[in-house]
């Protein structure tokens, strides 16, 4: 008799949907129709989010916010529920767990903003991120699942980001590497391939490693534009979802119907925006700003699962950014640090209002959703929201796809 009641007892939690394994608190489901859609304690979720580092006037990217005693993600925090904001997105978390868990619990607990935990892999590390040598690799996993290991437990956590745009490393755009073996090889193209798999075999390993010590987070792969996918096909299997770098002006084009045939996983667009500042017309331009916002978020909730005419595949989007960086321009010198440059950084023809021949049109001091006055109330500087902090919201309530805004 024994032995039947055994088998009848796990018929009977498994008819009833349960198991020994409870699911993730947060998963990608896969549907019928091959869409995606990310599930947050039961629930689909869609990624509203911003990239966040509120470094105030004066400082630069050194400065530890995570414990300044003005607690600026308070302030942020409340605007950000004001607006819609469910997710931010944090590329390496500081220095000190207790702060770290300050952050993401208060920000969870209070306006139910979740955090996106990210890791440069050691991406600006002086001379350059040796993907190649086994004692870096062993340096920066041990980092990774440190991370994993001290903040998998906080209910505020949505998932894990590997890398920002550490695969243009690979083709030598940014902070080139090399190892023996591939200094070996004579044919530069083979050369850029060994390089590609090297790098995503490493993030592969650390997913796989994430998963075992944390079954109920996804990872995702930072990567610029979809520049080395094909090779994160082969190399890269345990990755769990794409967060895109991406910076195309009003749409992001094929990206979405292109990822299913270069590496089908979703797509979370990690970076993108536009800045606030016409360097045509030389002054700021909140129209302009929110004009190229709301379009790509127009084509994120086009492509999000259920919706017939996309690919189905976009699980939302983290805009870059929540606010202006005022050290940007010249992050060596302090001098800066307290002046909002007008001097553009780079050029993009995709941002075509301010973008006219010979002429550097993206200022990366001034992407911000919100400005920061030299103003300070309470020991922080005054937080401005600038128009596309209005539209967003306004199209969050209600995702007409058809843009209403003429610019």
């Amino acid at each position: 008799m024994r032995k039947l009641i055994l088998p009848l007892f796990f018929l009977t939690i498994t008819f009833l949907g349960l198991s020994c394994h409870p699911r993730p608190r947060v998963y990608i489901k896969k549907l019928k129709n091959n869409h995606y859609q990310l599930i947050v304690d039961s629930k689909p979720y869609i990624v509203k989010g911003v990239c966040y580092n509120p470094i105030p006037i004066g400082k630069n990217y050194d400065y530890d916010w995570w414990s300044d005693p003005a607690k600026p993600w308070l302030a942020d925090g409340k605007l950000m529920q004001g607006m819609g904001v469910n997710t931010i997105r944090v590329y390496q978390a500081g220095s000190d767990p207790q702060a770290v868990r300050k952050v993401v619990r208060d920000l969870y607990n209070l306006y139910r903003i979740r955090t996106i935990m990210g890791s440069w892999l050691g991406f600006w590390e002086y001379p350059c991120p040796l993907y190649g040598d086994r004692a870096f690799r062993e340096k920066v996993k041990k980092e990774v699942l440190e991370m994993v290991n001290l903040y998998k437990d906080e209910p505020g956590v949505l998932f894990w980001t590997l890398g920002n745009e550490n695969n243009y490393s690979c083709s030598g755009e940014v902070n080139p590497w090399s190892s023996d073996e591939i200094d070996k090889e004579p044919d530069p193209q083979k050369k850029r391939v060994m390089r590609f798999r090297t790098y995503y075999s490493f993030v592969n390993e650390l997913a796989r490693e994430i998963h075992q010590a944390d079954p109920h987070h996804p990872v995702a792969l930072g990567n610029g534009e979809l520049k080395g996918l094909e090779f994160a096909r082969e190399s890269a299997p345990d990755v769990d979802l794409i967060a895109c770098i991406i910076y195309r002006g009003k749409t992001f084009g094929n990206l979405f119907k292109s990822l299913r045939f270069s590496f089908d996983r979703p797509v979370m667009l990690a970076e993108f925006g536009a800045d606030a500042f016409n360097a045509y017309l030389k002054k700021e331009d909140q129209n302009m700003q929110a004009f190229f916002l709301e379009s790509q978020w127009r084509q994120i909730y086009g492509n999000l699962a259920g919706n017939p005419q996309g690919a189905g595949n976009c699980l939302g989007g983290t805009s870059f950014e929540w606010l202006d960086e005022w050290w940007k321009h010249n992050e060596s010198s302090a001098d800066g640090w307290s002046a909002h440059d007008t001097e553009s950084n780079w050029q993009n023809s995709s941002y075509y209002f301010d973008s006219k021949e010979g002429t550097k049109n993206m200022n990366e001091e001034w992407f911000g959703i919100v400005s920061l006055s030299p103003e300070t109330e309470n020991g922080l500087h005054k937080r401005v929201p600038r128009k596309a902090y209005y539209v967003i919201r306004e199209f969050w309530k209600n995702p007409v796809l058809k843009s209403k805004i003429k610019k």
